[in-house]
């Protein structure tokens, strides 16, 4: 394995990995292609939360800087989340993964409510969970959300699947001599704002000492690849392993 003794993980896809070729919105077949990257993340023995970011559907900090009120912005941003579970629990059933959504906004018609021990004992029970609406409250992100999860369920990685390939020095999409780090601390990413997560979500990883791995999710194939070993990705933790920057 990558990282050793990992058991339990958490993955962490942005919105806009739902999308496919679309420029807005969920496509299923998309969906169902994550959905069988999961499978196989969980056939190979893992413990798999999900968390989904919803910038597919609305983004609150967007909406925010068009006027809207923050808090409002980031409640509909939360719920879009909802909305991207509830998708991607569709396609891992088609997959006969048993899955359970629970969401920090209580929803009982359609999910189940954040609670850690239940949400233990689906792991235990091979399920999938997904934990949507972020926090539950505005001003947060789904990275803060997923960082957050990840500690509360004691992961062992939290993986970010993500259109680049891992943390460069600078934007590789705007510079083409933008280096890659195969391993980078946490102190590192929040001096030099890296942006791999935002801030608070890099610091609570680097309290409960969760290594990130960041990667693309955007090549088929690449979450087994890189639980494997094998994949690109970089690794952000703490500064006093495998020396790196």
């Amino acid at each position: 394995m990558l990282l050793p003794d990992t058991k339990r993980i958490l993955l962490k896809l942005s919105g806009e990995c739902l999308m496919g070729d679309e420029d807005y919105g969920i496509d299923p077949a998309t969906v169902l292609e994550l959905a069988k990257e999961v499978k196989a993340a969980q056939d190979s023995g893992l413990e798999v939360c999900l968390v989904i970011g919803g910038g597919n559907i609305f983004r609150g900090m967007a909406g925010a800087a068009q006027g809207m009120d923050r808090a409002q912005a980031d409640y509909m941003g939360m719920l879009a989340t909802v909305m991207n579970s509830l998708a991607m629990q569709s396609a891992l059933e088609q997959l006969g993964v048993h899955t359970r959504v629970q969401s920090a906004i209580q929803m009982d018609e359609v999910c189940e409510p954040v609670i850690r021990r239940r949400a233990e004992r689906h792991l235990e029970k091979g399920r999938v969970v997904i934990f949507a609406a972020g926090v539950g409250s505005p001003y947060f992100t789904t990275d803060s959300g997923a960082a957050l999860r990840a500690a509360e369920m004691k992961c062992d990685a939290l993986l970010k699947g993500t259109s680049v390939d891992g943390v460069y020095d600078s934007d590789p999409k705007k510079n083409s001599d933008a280096k890659r780090f195969d391993t980078v601390s946490y102190d590192k990413v929040l001096a030099d704002n890296l942006k791999v997560m935002d801030a608070s979500a890099v610091a609570l990883c680097r309290d409960n000492d969760i290594p990130i791995v960041v990667f693309s999710i955007r090549e088929k194939g690449n979450v087994a690849r890189v639980l494997a070993g094998n994949g690109v990705q970089t690794i952000v933790q703490k500064d006093n392993r495998n020396g790196e920057v």
